[in-house]
């Protein structure tokens, strides 16, 4: 959802933009557009890592506390930001028209939204013809992806779960709303553990209610560094999908991004389901 703008629509295209939220930098960068900054752009390229920064990206801040006096420097015409950052936005209006763009809500559909979020900033750029194609290249790619899935599994596709752990104790497990479930979604996947919509689509969960699922598959996403203090254990290993070997890991990909996380997320999903054996 675009909220209040100090420039929308404006017959002047923007030259120097800053991104205040890493879903407006993935989608600046998927149209070609190299902004001046990115606020916690090294971690940016950590967590989300595609679509990739290019070099000249400058680290624009925190995305709860960006440099202002950086902001004021470098002389943008646009800075994007979100609701987060509503009490900052006097100040960051006195550096340039800002942008606000409210992206993951419970009340909304996170993937329609940052699908319409996008078409406004192409809008924007004078770029809608380039992102229109972007997201039919996006829509043919998924297509491809999910009848992969089909064939590996000979037409029946187990139902899924996907999940990131904490700790060793606890998981935040995907439901309505989240970026992986909207990939589900596209690839024609059923939830094995179907949760209600929250803002972010996670639910936290202790590691002894994944002990519930007995049907599908149980996808984690990559990082989880305290591997080795879970899944040796006894609570681990008598999970029913473990001892089914329906179980497998999913490259880090980043579950809370712009519309393309989805298609990031599809391809990934995809690897690891191909990596089980068909029932």
């Amino acid at each position: 959802m675009l909220l209040g703008s100090t420039l929308a629509y404006s017959a002047e295209t923007p030259q120097r933009v800053v991104a205040l939220t890493w879903e407006a930098a993935e989608h600046l960068v998927e149209m070609g557009i190299t902004p001046l900054a990115v606020a916690d752009a090294d971690d940016y390229k950590v967590w989300v890592v595609r679509p990739a920064l290019p070099e000249a990206v400058l680290n624009a801040g925190s995305r709860v506390e960006p440099n202002l006096e950086l902001l004021a420097e470098l002389k943008p015409d646009l800075i994007i930001s979100s609701p987060a950052l509503d009490d900052l936005r006097d100040k960051l209006e006195r550096i340039a028209p800002v942008e606000s763009f409210d992206s993951y809500r419970q009340d909304h559909n996170n993937y329609e939204t940052a699908r319409q979020n996008y078409l406004k900033l192409a809008r924007q750029f004078n770029h809608l013809d380039q992102a229109q194609q972007r997201l039919a290249e996006m829509d043919t790619h998924i297509a491809g992806l999910r009848q992969q899935v089909i064939d590996h599994f000979h037409g029946r596709l187990p139902e899924v779960t996907i999940i990131r752990f904490s700790t060793p104790a606890v998981a935040y497990v995907y439901g309505d709303n989240s970026m992986p479930q909207y990939a589900m979604d596209l690839l024609h996947l059923k939830p094995a553990y179907p949760l209600p919509a929250t803002a972010w689509g996670i639910t936290q969960k202790p590691i002894s209610e994944l002990g519930r699922i007995h049907e599908g598959v149980v996808l984690h996403i990559e990082p989880f560094s305290q591997k080795d203090k879970l899944f040796p254990t006894r609570l681990w290993q008598a999970m029913p999908f473990v001892q089914n070997h329906r179980f497998a890991t999913v490259r880090s990909t980043w579950t809370y991004g712009g519309v393309f996380s989805v298609e990031y997320l599809a391809e990934s999903l995809v690897d690891a389901l191909l990596s089980l054996q068909p029932e």
